[in-house]
């Protein structure tokens, strides 16, 4: 496992963290499993995890709490994420911090995770969703602030809406935040354009979510593909987003392949999707759902390969999409 700098903190990070939420709220679930995947992670050098209240109702941070305790010996880092008392993803632009952070809301839910884990305290709390227009209320930061000189917190993060990276640009360059959570991945390139220039220049750590698009840059869905009733990607992957997504996976695959074949190599679409964002040094940790055993190996692998060659990162850097937030892609 290879390690970063997680900004101005003086952490360091394992390059492939740990994302919580599929263990939490998606179907098909079971806590025995996870629970065993957390501890895998854990033994190979894995020690950034991230969480959300959100997340089964407390259940995820449940689990990350059950792993630091068993693993008393070891310097876990632990993140979670305050969700919005109006409980709308993404965050309105019409709503404001009253709707959505007010400072007795945030203390309230601060407390309620600490509960949940059984923690005394979390590293890096973070909002679950922002907006930057939220920077004329400051409230929010003394609050914030407030919870951190309790000790109860040490670190501040905002986690931005989805296709929404210039919505955190002057939140980073405030000086008040440490960590900004956001979707990139060989299809979101634009997170490049402003925001990772404005987080290296304020020493602000950048967590990549979302290191497969959803499920696209693994290469396994189709046009057909189905998931249970109550699972979230029946919301996300309506037919005007999964055949597109589809269409332009398999055109990776296709280019790929030949990739395989020219260099004889054996790279995989996931070991790709994740090499690539380990290629850009802005990132400081990549969190990608790992809810079983094997998602571990693959992926703590695919870090250990390293930075992808600059040949094949170049011909990725092509693959860039620019999509704009929609009703179904919260």
């Amino acid at each position: 496992m290879r390690y970063r700098q997680f900004g101005r903190t003086g952490w360091e990070v394992s390059e492939i963290g740990y994302g919580m939420w599929g263990m939490g709220g998606w179907s098909n679930s079971d806590d025995h499993e996870s629970l065993g995947s957390l501890q895998a992670a854990v033994t190979r050098g894995c020690n950034f995890f991230d969480t959300a209240q959100v997340y089964g109702e407390g259940r995820s941070e449940n689990l990350l709490g059950q792993t630091v305790r068993a693993n008393r010996d070891k310097r876990l880092y632990t993140a979670t994420k305050v969700p919005p008392r109006n409980k709308q993803w993404p965050a309105p632009s019409e709503c404001g911090l009253q709707e959505s952070y007010p400072p007795d809301h945030i203390e309230e839910l601060v407390h309620r995770s600490l509960e949940n884990a059984r923690l005394e305290s979390f590293d890096l709390m973070q909002f679950h969703t922002w907006n930057d227009e939220w920077l004329r209320d400051d409230r929010w930061l003394y609050k914030l602030d407030d919870l951190r000189s309790h000790r109860l917190i040490s670190a501040i993060g905002i986690s931005l809406n989805r296709w929404e990276p210039w919505n955190g640009v002057r939140a980073v360059r405030t000086g008040q935040i440490d960590s900004v959570q956001v979707i990139y991945n060989i299809f979101d390139q634009n997170p490049e354009d402003d925001l990772f220039p404005a987080c290296e220049e304020m020493n602000v750590a950048v967590i990549a979510r979302v290191p497969f698009d959803e499920g696209t840059l693994t290469g396994t869905l189709t046009n057909d593909s189905k998931w249970p009733e109550s699972d979230w990607r029946n919301t996300y992957f309506v037919p005007e987003n999964l055949i597109p997504s589809v269409e332009r996976a398999n055109a990776l695959k296709v280019f790929l392949r030949g990739w395989n074949r020219e260099h004889s190599t054996e790279i995989s679409m996931p070991e790709m999707a994740l090499r690539f964002i380990l290629t850009n040094p802005a990132v400081s940790t990549i969190i990608p759902g790992m809810r079983k055993l094997s998602h571990v190996e693959a992926n703590i692998a695919a870090g250990d390969a390293g930075p992808l060659p600059a040949e094949l990162y170049a011909e990725l850097k092509k693959h860039r999409w620019v999509r704009k937030p929609t009703p179904w892609s919260q």
